[in-house]
């Protein structure tokens, strides 16, 4: 089997395999040549029995795609506990029986590298690794690493590290489109996840993904590397959107939006974006390559002081879910898509049902109605600004009543403390909205309300779509309600979102199938 050749200039797709057999490593081989994998990393420090000779031929014999192999000690974080001599013969061994790439960490790497005249034209090529735990706590540059690193010989280098804040993650893009060999790069954790999914864009060599059913913590999937980001098909143009949250890991938005780019022919990736701090996250992504965002719990209000611009609508309502980096001049523009996007799919849902008692003069079927809203945070505030531009007369409930007493009062409606809502009576034919975070996975058994009042409500609807038929909805169902899904408000604030991203017409059907598909 030739070498994959370190020269291609598309970004490999590399899947870390931590077996603790021979027999199982062979079939994760198999497992992930079949899940679209460019080649596995081998890591022989995870074998539980390793003889080197029988296996070492085995596992290179066997493989069928190219393999890195690694052969990590206790001292640099691995679970190799023996002598150095045997580990360092072993990794030569795999070597001459034809393995790809060998992996070198960097305190050891220059004597080997010297010793075995690694660095001469080889069927293999050497990666030397670091791992850094806090990119904020190296004594030096971490570009003068990187030259201490590639002083060594290396074919590729390797740089893993921590980061204790999606902003570091801007040193490992610069690093990635400066370095003068091919290198690896990437920061490990939740906050970390851009630094995978970005890899191609800034041109990292290799980018990581688990096997499906085997995950490893802080990595994507194979297949969400193939199906939902693309990664093929990011290069230096594309555009970056995505998600500012905190908590980012439950979001939807990547297999949703993805695909639609791919679908129109739009270079993009939406990806999710664990922000700490707003102002340190803007101040440090202004590169015109970061296109726009989706905002997210709990910024959804407090993200309007990073923007240049406001849609009146959004200042009116005092949240923004969107904002676009205009093209003209950088600056950031506001918008908010989850109002009519949920007050849209409440009046749909009711004109399914028919409408009764003559409202069908009237402007909407929430015109009039009692509209009970649980939470006043930013998707609150979209749903009762929309049920007041429809007429309905809102009721707001949050834990903090100043919070509620302010939207209240920008709405000409009423606000309660949140613990009345146990024990409220609403009106017949009242709506119930949920815009809390309850009910949302993992926490899925809670409701805001009591069961039993959930049969007073002709309505309800549930901001919430992880998961798709929350308790609350199912239990609203049960009482007779009509029911509205956070899912069907996710897609409609997404195709608004599409086209304020993109400056085209979002395909919605093509988004729908998406949506009822793998939702």
């Amino acid at each position: 089997m030739g070498s994959l050749g370190v020269l291609r200039k598309t970004t490999m797709v590399c899947v870390p395999l931590m077996s603790h057999s021979v027999e199982q490593l062979v079939g994760d081989m198999f497992q992930a040549k079949n899940e679209g994998a460019d080649l596995v990393e081998i890591r022989l420090d995870f074998l539980k029995e390793f003889d080197p000779v029988k296996d070492l031929r085995t596992i290179v014999g066997c493989r069928p795609l190219p393999i890195v192999v690694v052969y990590r000690p206790k001292w640099d974080g691995g679970f190799y506990d023996g002598d150095e001599k045997s580990r360092l013969e072993a990794l030569m061994l795999a070597k001459e029986l034809g393995a790809e790439y060998i992996d070198l960490e960097l305190q050891v790497a220059s004597d080997i590298m010297e010793e075995h005249k690694l660095g001469q034209q080889s069927s293999s090529k050497i990666i030397v690794s670091c791992f850094v735990d806090r990119i904020t706590s190296l004594k030096e540059d971490l570009s003068h690493l990187v030259t201490r690193m590639q002083s060594t010989g290396a074919h590729i280098i390797k740089l893993v590290a921590t980061a204790a804040d999606i902003t570091e993650l801007s040193k490992i893009f610069h690093l990635l489109s400066h370095c003068q060999i091919p290198l690896i790069a990437y920061s490990t954790g939740e906050r970390g996840l851009i630094s995978h999914l970005l890899g191609p864009k800034f041109g990292g060599v290799i980018v990581y993904g688990s096997l499906e059913g085997k995950q490893v913590a802080g990595l994507p999937t194979l297949a969400s590397l193939r199906e939902a980001y693309g990664v093929e098909n990011i290069d230096a143009d594309t555009k970056v959107f995505g998600l500012i949250s905190k908590p980012v890991s439950h979001s939807k938005g990547p297999i949703l939006h993805n695909p639609t780019f791919r679908h129109v022919g739009f270079n993009g990736v939406y990806v999710p974006m664990f922000v700490d701090d707003l102002k340190q996250f803007f101040n440090v992504y202004q590169s015109p390559d970061f296109a726009g965002y989706s905002v997210g719990i709990p910024y959804k209000e407090a993200v309007m002081e990073f923007c240049d611009e406001v849609h009146p609508l959004a200042q009116s309502i005092g949240a923004v879910n969107t904002i676009v980096k205009r093209h003209s001049d950088g600056k950031l523009i506001g918008y908010n898509t989850d109002c009519e996007a949920s007050i849209t799919a409440i009046e749909d849902a009711l004109k399914a049902r028919g409408l009764v008692n003559g409202e069908a003069s009237l402007p909407s079927p929430l015109t009039g109605k009692q509209f009970v809203l649980a939470g006043a945070g930013g998707a609150g505030r979209a749903l009762s600004f929309g049920a007041k531009i429809r007429g309905a007369r809102v009721i707001v409930f949050d834990i903090d009543y100043d919070r509620a007493k302010s939207l209240a009062l920008a709405v000409s409606g009423e606000a309660r403390p949140f613990e009345e809502l146990a024990n409220f009576k609403p009106e017949k034919g009242a709506v119930l909205a949920n815009a809390t975070p309850i009910g949302m996975h993992p926490n899925k058994n809670r409701i805001p309300v009591p069961e039993e009042t959930l049969r007073d409500y002709s309505v309800v609807f549930d901001a919430v779509y992880t998961p798709r038929k929350t308790t609350l909805l199912t239990d609203a169902e049960a009482a007779g309600a009509i029911i509205v899904s956070g899912v069907e408000m996710f897609l409609r604030q997404a195709v608004g979102q599409f086209n304020l991203f993109t400056g085209g017409k979002a395909p919605e059907e093509f988004m729908r199938d998406i949506v009822l598909s793998k939702f």
